[in-house]
Order: C-alpha cells, then sequence, then structure tokens
C-alpha cells in the first residue's frame, strides 16, 4: 500500500477523516456525528469531550481499517469557537459555537463604532457575534466570574492540540478567524486584544499553517492506534482547506459549500477587502488567502422543510429522493415565490442577527410543492449575491467547484448553475476540508509541490440552463431588494419575541 496521510476535519456536526496518497487516491473515510446543545436563545454550544471523542474514533478507525500507519495526520477545524480555560486546564464553559449570536449587541456597537472599518481591514474578520472578539467581550460583561478565571480564550481546534501535545498553539488559518488576528503582521492585534481586556499571555502561540510536530504524547498515540513519532501538522480552518480540497486556487475558480450553513470562497493572494458586504479575508497558507462570505442559511433550511412542512424529524435517503422529484415538477422561480432564507439570522451581506426567513408572492395557486422549490432557489439566490460581491472586487468567476451535503441532489446544483450561469463541478466526493487538510499536509512533509500536484477529475460537471437563467435574473433583482425594507419590521418582531 503505499504511504498515505489522514485529513481530519472538526466540524460543527461531526469530525470526518480522509485517508489519501499522494497519488489522490481515496483509501477510507470515517465520520462520527455529536449534537449541538441549544438552551437560551442565540446560545450554541457543544461537548469538548464528545468532539474529543469523535476525533479519536476518526483517527482510530481509519488505522484500524487499513492495518497500515499513516505518513503523517494534518488537522482542519471549523472556525470562531471558543472555550474558556483556568489555570489549572479545567474547562470553564462549553465549546461556544460560530452560530452563537449571543453577543449580538457588542457586534453591533462595534459596527456602529468609528474604529469599525479598521478594526475590519486589520483582522480580516467580519464584525459579527460569531468572532471570539465579540464573544470574549460578552463574558467580559456578563460573566466577569468565568472571564476573570480564563487563563486561556481557544478553539476547538487548539483543546484538541493541547490533548495531543499538551501546548497551547494555533495556526494562522484558525487565528485569522477570530477578529483578533492581524493579518498584516501575521500575529495578534494589541487593538482587539485591548477591546477585550486581554493579553498575549490568555491566548496561544500562532504558528504557520504548515507547522509539524512528531512529539504525540504516548497516551495519544495509543488511543489513537499511531505510532508515537508520527508527524502531525496543525493545518488550516475548515473553509480555507475546502478550498484546497476542491481545487479552487486557481483564478476564476470559486469554492462553493452548502453543508449545514453555506459559503463562496476564492483563493488570492492578498487580501480583498469589501466593508460594506464584510467579506472574510483568511489565511490558508504564506502564498493564499482565502476571502469570500459565509451565509447561516444552507442545509438547514433543508432539514427545517422536513421538520416543518413535511412532519419528518428524521429523514432518510428515500426522503429526499422524493422531496427531490416533487421541486422538479416546479418550474424555475416556482411561479413568483420567493424565499428569503434567514431562518437563523444572516451573515453576509445583511451581518444582521435580528433578521428572519421571509416568503413573499404568495397567491392561492401557491401549494407545498412552490413552498419547497422556492426554498432550495432562495439558499441559492443568497449565495448567488455573494458570489457577484466578490466578482466586483476581484474579477470574473466562470467555474464554481462545489463540495458539501448537498451535492448529492443533482437538482439543488441545477439552480444553483441556473441562478448564478456558472457551470458546477463537483471535484472532490469524500470531505472537501478533510482532504484539503491532507494536502496541506503532504505539501509540508514535502510529498507533493503544490495542491495541483494531486491527479483529480471532475466527477459531475452541470451546465447552466440559459432559459431558466434568464428567468432567474429577473427575481433575483427582486430577491436582491427584499430585505432592506423589511429590516426594521424585523427587528421590531424580534425585539418583541427575545
Amino acid at each position: 500500500m503505499q504511504p498515505y496521510v489522514i485529513g481530519i476535519d472538526i466540524g460543527t456536526g461531526s469530525t470526518k477523516a480522509v485517508a489519501i496518497t499522494n497519488s489522490g487516491e481515496i483509501l477510507t473515510s470515517s465520520q462520527f456525528y455529536y449534537p449541538v446543545i441549544s438552551g437560551l436563545a442565540g446560545y450554541a454550544e457543544q461537548d469538548v469531550e464528545a468532539i474529543w471523542q469523535a476525533f479519536v474514533n476518526c483517527i482510530k478507525k481509519i488505522a484500524d481499517t487499513l492495518q497500515q500507519a499513516p505518513a503523517a495526520l494534518s488537522l482542519s477545524s471549523c472556525m470562531h469557537s471558543l472555550v474558556i480555560i483556568d489555570d489549572k486546564q479545567r474547562r470553564l464553559t462549553n465549546l461556544i459555537t460560530w452560530a452563537d449570536t449571543r453577543s449580538e449587541q457588542i457586534a453591533d456597537e462595534i459596527r456602529r463604532s468609528s474604529n469599525a472599518e479598521n478594526l475590519y481591514r486589520t483582522t480580516g474578520t467580519p464584525l459579527h457575534s460569531m468572532s471570539l472578539l465579540c464573544k470574549i467581550i460578552w463574558f467580559k460583561r456578563n460573566a466577569p466570574e468565568i472571564f476573570m478565571a480564563g487563563s486561556k480564550f481557544i478553539s476547538i481546534k487548539e483543546f484538541i492540540w493541547h490533548r495531543l501535545f499538551n501546548v497551547y498553539q494555533v495556526d494562522h488559518s484558525v487565528a485569522s478567524g477570530t477578529g483578533l488576528f492581524n493579518l498584516e503582521r501575521l500575529g495578534w492585534n494589541n487593538a482587539s486584544l485591548e477591546m477585550c481586556g486581554i493579553t498575549t499571555d490568555h491566548l496561544s502561540e500562532v504558528v504557520s499553517t504548515k507547522y509539524i510536530r512528531n512529539d504525540l504524547s504516548s497516551s495519544s498515540a495509543s488511543l489513537l492506534n499511531i505510532p508515537v513519532g508520527t508527524p502531525v501538522c496543525i493545518g488550516a480552518s475548515d473553509g480555507c482547506l475546502a478550498n484546497a480540497g476542491s481545487f479552487a486556487i486557481k483564478p476564476g475558480v470559486a469554492a462553493v459549500t452548502i453543508g449545514t450553513s453555506g459559503a463562496v470562497r476564492i483563493a488570492s493572494p492578498s487580501p480583498v477587502y469589501n466593508y460594506q458586504a464584510m467579506t472574510f479575508n483568511y489565511v490558508l497558507d504564506e502564498k493564499h488567502f482565502i476571502c469570500g462570505a459565509p451565509v447561516n442559511n444552507g442545509g438547514n433550511v433543508m432539514q427545517w422543510l422536513f421538520k416543518s412542512f413535511l412532519n419528518n424529524s428524521k429523514p432518510v435517503a428515500k426522503d429526499y429522493n422524493d422531496l427531490f422529484k416533487t421541486i422538479e415538477t416546479v418550474s424555475a422561480g416556482s411561479e413568483g415565490l420567493l424565499f428569503l432564507p434567514y431562518l437563523n439570522g444572516e451573515r453576509a451581506p445583511v451581518w444582521d442577527e435580528k433578521t428572519c426567513g421571509v416568503y413573499f408572492g404568495i397567491k392561492s395557486y401557491h401549494n407545498l410543492k412552490y413552498f419547497l422549490r422556492a426554498a432550495l432557489e432562495g439558499v441559492c439566490f443568497s449565495l448567488n449575491n455573494i458570489l457577484q460581491i466578490i466578482e466586483e472586487s476581484t474579477g470574473p468567476i466562470t467555474r464554481l467547484n462545489v463540495s458539501g451535503g448537498f451535492v448529492n441532489s443533482k437538482i439543488w446544483m441545477q439552480i444553483l448553475s441556473d441562478v448564478t450561469g456558472k457551470k458546477i463541478y463537483v471535484v472532490q466526493t469524500e470531505d472537501a476540508s478533510a482532504s484539503g487538510a491532507a494536502l496541506l499536509g503532504m505539501i509540508a512533509l514535502n510529498m507533493i509541490d503544490d495542491y495541483g500536484s494531486v491527479p483529480h477529475k471532475s466527477n459531475v460537471i452541470i451546465e447552466p440552463d440559459i432559459s431558466n437563467y434568464e428567468t432567474y435574473k429577473k427575481y433575483n433583482d427582486v430577491y436582491k431588494n427584499l430585505y432592506y425594507p423589511l429590516k426594521e419590521s424585523m427587528h421590531q418582531l424580534y425585539n418583541i419575541n427575545f
């Protein structure tokens, strides 16, 4: 068997791992799930021990299956997570995920401040409740006993890295999503730290995304069923590595991911700023920034449809197939029914935690199938708006390399192609972030020269239907203008309920 690298992605809903050779062959994969703990409104937390166990199980399953030690491990993780640790290494909080919006008022204060644009351009991170900047300030104001006892403010990757090596280190990529990091200096941003009331001692040592350790603790090695000397690359964040894993590194190519949430991203040799839309700029490596924008609502819209419209909280493959067959019977544009998919507030381009979902244009002839199709079209309209904003700053995008759970639906990909007018390529059938982590690890170990060195092919290519594209262009003009006249009413409704 050829040497292989395990790329492992520590996500919000699950941890996924893939074993890949430097010739691009995927030998096997594994995935273990864990829940989000939802308590008070706006809270989204997870049990770090459940995530650690999923991490262990993923690697152990691959090592047990292949019966050959990996050449290396390389890590990807979700961004914007926070767990607070005291000086005795005890956890003071659960893991607070990107979806937690309890610090929304703080984010709004910062966005309204005179320093807002400078802070955005310095850190490359949107001013939103997802960032550690806002989360830490929230604890300082609302849970001072936890804040004062906090010795380290870290992400889920840093928690796992400490379990493996007993040191606190964080890669440039995860750090660049905190709102605490200076993109120009590639170090912690003093102005952000002052706003939070912390120092660099409260944070991890910042290292390159290609940083490697080979001093795995014997207890961790035994748990993972791999040798103690196995090299481990710290890797990058999931969004950045999804671009690498879906081979969206060249100009004119964008990566589009629809998992629980969604994102559009391009690779650039330098940051691409747009303060109005607050596009993000995160580090992949010393040659690449990943620039783009996220949306809160992607695959979770599908789960909402099943639960709320179809009374099915645990859909199986047949249920999905039936739903997609139903959607195919409805023409493009759902005969004038539009859906603003802001079920969980929205990030780009509006950055408004108080917004809500809206069906617009309802007529007496609209029945269930129209509402179902309009919901998926709404997600695609949302992503298209981001795509157009990115194109305005970087130039034309001709190709979308897609990943995430939605690639299992040909009709949903066709809708995205028709809405955007772009060709859709499914480049990687396995998890793009985990695959990207493996590629980054191979580069760090000099197993390959760059991301394009590994042979790959497009499994599915979808062309836009020009007639549908022309229809969607007209509807998109209406869609883009829905939010702004409704904003005040959305906020009033939010304040009544929350």
